[in-house]
């Protein structure tokens, strides 16, 4: 998807390239399990529960920024005087084999008191959307993430994979838009091609080539295109704030892990025996290398890690102040809060559209410059060294 490439041939050669990457992105987003996300849950305890509802029930900014902000198996439609909720299929590997419902048997219930059994006998409870198996969950007991004996395998179509469904279709609309204007090359673009070829010009000319070289950069560039438009679509559709907008997609530290995956597997498969003897022999005295090596090593995974926590923690404190300004009129109990509540959630969008763009670039940027060190060469360098 080069725009500075006006041949109709290269163009719909590397939105193929394009294509290719996002639809492998999306599917191995969409079949990441719930349970990777969910090591923090923790199931609320019998006595909780009965306090919660013999006590007058007060407003709880904590719980309406985690529902915001956190996955779920139902999909709602929120507008004004309308509120619709799509019910997506449960897809769980338990012991007994495959099982799929629809999280609809749950009746909206997320403290486990419902319990769902499926076709084989299985029996169900969803606690913060977390599923668990009925009869081994006690009430207020600590599940991990990985004890699969008391929770199935979670590959559920959930609202993030939603989310992720409706983000590529606002690329393809995008980018198919943007290739037509390239059709006739006696134009010159305009309309959204106008918008997206200064953006992908300059992660042309100012992220790749100055990163990667002008040799190897567009082996890179389909890669780097894809996430970086992949990252500004979600962070930009989750400002929105009514369906099908507002999902908080690069807030969700799943996202981000596959992101940053896919830049460290990039990085690993293409590092030339320079990078490699870089970390596995280091340029110190041999006596060093016992401390080198397991440090070079470590940064191996530090950099995608970086990656990773980066996004995630900016998008969802964004997401987390802009709810928390609202949520302000009900902890004061007053509607003369509002205008001033309002005013800063407006100040908030402004400041969160530039970090949509600004997190997009840090991110692009940063994976092409771990992939340049990964493909840099040292001939010449060694060559006047010897010298």
């Amino acid at each position: 998807m080069y725009f500075c490439v006006r041949t109709k041939t290269d163009i719909n050669r590397l939105m193929k390239h394009f294509f290719t990457y996002f639809l492998f992105l999306a599917v191995v987003i969409f079949t990441m399990p719930v349970n990777i996300w969910a090591f923090s849950q923790q199931p609320i305890s019998e006595k909780q529960s009965l306090e919660r509802s013999t006590e007058k029930k007060e407003f709880n900014t904590g719980e309406l920024v985690a529902h915001h902000t956190s996955d779920s198996h139902d999909y709602v439609f929120e507008w004004p005087f309308f509120h619709y909720t799509i019910h997506l299929p449960v897809i769980l590997w338990t012991h007994k084999g495959l099982s799929i419902f629809s999280s609809a048997k749950f009746k909206g219930d997320n403290e486990g008191k419902v319990v769902v059994t499926d076709k084989k006998g299985n029996r169900f409870v969803k606690i913060h959307e977390v599923i668990y198996y009925a009869d081994k969950v006690k009430p207020g007991e600590h599940v991990s993430a990985l004890d699969f004996d008391k929770r199935p395998l979670d590959f559920s179509f959930t609202r993030n994979a939603f989310a992720i469904l409706f983000v590529f279709v606002l690329l393809f609309i995008t980018v198919r838009l943007s290739v037509k204007a390239y059709q006739n090359p006696k134009k010159l673009p305009k309309g959204i091609a106008g918008f997206i070829e200064p953006i992908v010009v300059f992660i042309r000319d100012d992220i790749a080539i100055p990163n990667i070289g002008p040799d190897k950069y567009e082996k890179y560039m389909p890669y780097l295109l894809t996430v970086f438009f992949f990252i500004l679509f979600s962070n930009l559709v989750g400002l929105i704030p009514f369906a099908p907008f507002g999902h908080n997609l690069t807030g969700n530290i799943v996202i981000t892990f596959v992101l940053a995956m896919f830049t460290f597997i990039i990085v690993t498969l293409s590092g030339n025996k320079y990078y490699w003897k870089h970390i596995l022999t280091p340029d110190v005295p041999k006596i060093l290398w016992p401390i080198m090596v397991p440090i070079e090593i470590m940064g191996m995974f530090t950099k995608p890690f970086a990656l990773m926590v980066r996004l995630f923690a900016n998008i969802l404190a964004g997401h987390t102040i802009a709810i928390s300004l609202v949520a302000l009129i009900f902890i004061f109990g007053s509607i003369l809060i509002s205008p001033a509540s309002a005013f800063f959630v407006i100040f908030m969008s402004f400041i969160e559209i530039l970090v949509a763009f600004l997190q997009a670039y840090v991110f692009t940027i940063l994976s092409a410059l771990f992939i340049g060190l990964a493909v840099e060469e040292h001939e010449e360098h060694q060559h006047e060294t010897a010298h």
